[in-house]
């Protein structure tokens, strides 16, 4: 089997932040890198990620699969390009206030919608390092101002950081795998199983019985990021 030829990461650089050289001979591109990731973002909005194609893409213009090569290497830039047009500029979090907490929480929420409104974000946005452009830099750059005040070392902002938009995705895809009608069967099915062995499972069945798994009024982003910002805070009134 061949091996997959290395990315060049210097061209993808240039590629994101737009300091590729433009041809100075010849008739004049019709397309560009971002008309190209916009058509890719909405294909994937549609569907979903798996769905986006070199070819599909180069038939929402009506060119060949190859003619996009002028602009974009390949599925990874694409991908790459995807992303940076979805979170677009980086949040202005003045409104907020400006204490770090309310900040921080502000970021969150608005990166929440960003991956919820874009479903195939998550799996685009692993956790293995990818090249990335001003606009997601930005966003990383408005977390870091907004937990500048607390004290907390450099390496400590970035923990937090790293925390707290690991909790916006974990949030966002459980309300993405939510499906009422599949938990409506698994609570009557595990329901009736807790009834025949209620003796095996004593701390589940008392925890049930007294509500645990009720419907909750509370947001549980809003609950998650409290409980998370609560161990922060107790970490920079630390002596």
């Amino acid at each position: 089997m061949a091996k997959e030829k290395a990315r060049d990461l210097r061209a993808s650089i240039a590629l994101l932040w737009g300091e590729r050289e433009q041809p100075t001979r010849g008739p004049k591109p019709s397309l560009t890198p971002r008309r190209i990731a916009e058509a890719a973002v909405a294909l994937a909005d549609a569907e979903d990620l798996a769905a986006v194609s070199m070819s599909k893409v180069a038939a929402e213009f009506g060119v060949s699969a190859m003619a996009l090569y002028r602009y974009v290497p390949g599925k990874a830039e694409l991908v790459e390009l995807m992303v940076e047009s979805v979170f677009a500029e980086a949040p202005d979090l003045s409104a907020a206030g400006s204490d770090w907490r309310p900040r921080i929480i502000e970021w969150a929420r608005r990166s929440a919608r960003v991956h919820r409104s874009h479903p195939w974000l998550l799996a685009a946005t692993s956790m293995r390092r990818q090249v990335m452009g001003p606009n997601q830099l930005g966003w990383l750059d408005a977390a870091l101002a907004a937990l500048e005040p607390t004290g907390l070392t450099a390496a400590q902002q970035h923990r937090v950081f790293v925390l707290v938009a690991g909790f916006v995705r974990t949030h966002v895809q459980q309300l993405l795998d939510f499906d009422e009608e599949h938990s409506r069967q698994w609570n009557h099915l595990t329901g009736e199983l807790l009834d025949r062995h209620a003796d095996r499972f004593p701390a589940l069945t008392r925890a049930i019985a007294a509500g645990a798994f009720a419907p909750d009024p509370a947001d549980p982003l809003e609950f998650g990021l409290d409980r998370i910002l609560d161990g922060v805070q107790t970490l920079i009134d630390r002596p």
